[in-house]
């Protein structure tokens, strides 16, 4: 496994660092690939907004050269595919996640000069752009669409409940460490919901060298052994979860398994 850290993050632009996260849990990853490709759309794009002086102009050409011509979109029929947190599939088939296809258009932006940041809204990746001198705007990478301020409150009420208030935190420019341990924690849910064990321990694993000592991920990790039938490092995982957490409302279940599958080890030895 490899170990990563913040600092590796902050250095290097966000689709790079998704391309470090999506080879270190799946090394098949083609990620030479990914960036001679992106490269190739970058080259494009740049051809393609050469007689364009207006930068607003500039930038909504680069939105309809995006969505339009390219063909990237967000994945309506499988949202939940791992194959959406993973840069050259989406690349490879135009079809992504938000953060997926966000971290895509805000690396081309830069490039081009936009003032593009990106920012972990509680409901999903949005892109921020802020022209000098005006208020910035917001843009859902998923469909390319300006998103208004009256729809960012419904989506955090939808998320948070009726008293939920839109703060000027829901809207900071996060960064890079920030977007990939949600990107992580968002391709582990997705290789668990396809039962793919092994590529789920990777995630874990990556995310226990950022919090070596998070209970939830450790719990997480007790679960996906205890799938992998390596039920004494599961009793492990999940005893440490119940002393760090012993207020949980899980603690009932997780102890019930604890003692079946201790049983159960009991009587194999």
């Amino acid at each position: 496994m490899i170990e990563l850290f913040d600092e590796d993050f902050d250095a290097i632009e966000l689709v790079d660092g998704a391309l470090i996260l999506n080879k270190a849990v799946a090394p098949e990853t083609q990620v030479y690939w990914a960036e001679q490709e992106i490269a190739r759309l970058l080259k494009e794009a740049e051809q393609a907004l050469v007689h364009e002086s207006n930068e607003k102009q500039r930038f909504e050409s680069l939105l309809r050269l995006f969505y339009r011509e390219w063909g990237f979109c967000g994945d309506i029929d499988a949202y939940f595919s791992s194959e959406n947190a993973f840069i050259d599939k989406v690349l490879e088939r135009r079809k992504g996640i938000p953060v997926s296809l966000g971290s895509i258009l805000l690396y081309l932006s830069r490039k081009l000069g936009f003032p593009v940041e990106a920012v972990t809204f509680p409901t999903q990746f949005l892109l921020k752009l802020t022209w000098p001198g005006e208020v910035a705007v917001y843009i859902n990478p998923y469909d390319g669409e300006y998103v208004s301020t009256s729809t960012l409150r419904a989506w955090l009420i939808g998320h948070e409940g009726t008293l939920a208030k839109l703060k000027p935190k829901h809207l900071a420019v996060a960064d890079n460490p920030t977007v990939i341990g949600r990107w992580l924690a968002l391709l582990k849910s997705a290789l668990l919901r396809e039962e793919k064990y092994t590529l789920a321990l990777r995630c874990t694993d990556l995310a226990l060298t950022f919090v070596p000592d998070d209970p939830y991920e450790i719990r997480d990790r007790g679960f996906i052994y205890q799938q992998l039938d390596c039920h004494q490092i599961a009793v492990s995982d999940f005893e440490y979860f119940i002393e760090q957490c012993p207020e949980d409302p899980a603690i009932e279940l997780l102890k019930n398994q604890v003692s079946a599958m201790s049983e159960t080890l009991i009587t194999l030895h």
